[in-house]
């Protein structure tokens, strides 16, 4: 297994502190978030120690009631500085590594949002699969951002 690196970053139309907040909002990630609903792992929402579940698959708005098909992400929030920089560590069966999102004003107005990951994953099998993650995470970003404009 090896490192696998992707990031995407995209412009928006919205101040740094609005972006930071929306971001922040894991339960309402599945908003933007391609087929994906997100549930909050513990009693507070922010900071070291959060630890978030994603579930990404066609059932998505089902889960956890119904299994169904998917990935089951699992991070923990390990760097904490609000409104710029928060990294997770993902710790999952399947899904493993690190990925940071961070928040750069611009203006007044407008702010870019980078996202990235360093994903452990068998060579073969990342490079089959990014190309989808990489696209889906794209339209993620593009709603996101239409979402807060």
């Amino acid at each position: 297994m090896r490192s696998n690196h992707i990031a995407i970053s995209t412009l928006i139309n919205a101040p740094a502190q609005k972006v930071w907040d929306a971001i922040a909002d894991w339960e309402s990630q599945g908003k933007w978030m391609l087929q994906t609903k997100v549930i909050l792992k513990t009693e507070i929402s922010e900071g070291v120690g959060v630890k978030i579940e994603a579930f990404t698959g066609p059932l998505h708005r089902l889960y956890p009631r119904i299994k169904s098909p998917g990935l089951v992400d699992l991070m923990e929030i390990t760097h904490w500085d609000p409104p710029h920089r928060c990294d997770v560590i993902h710790y999952g069966k399947i899904l493993k590594g690190s990925g940071t999102f961070e928040v750069i004003a611009l203006d007044s107005s407008h702010s870019t949002f980078h996202w990235s990951e360093e994903v452990i994953a068998p060579w073969p099998l990342f490079m089959l699969a990014k190309p989808f993650l990489w696209v889906g995470v794209k339209i993620s970003l593009a709603r996101f951002a239409r979402l807060l404009e």
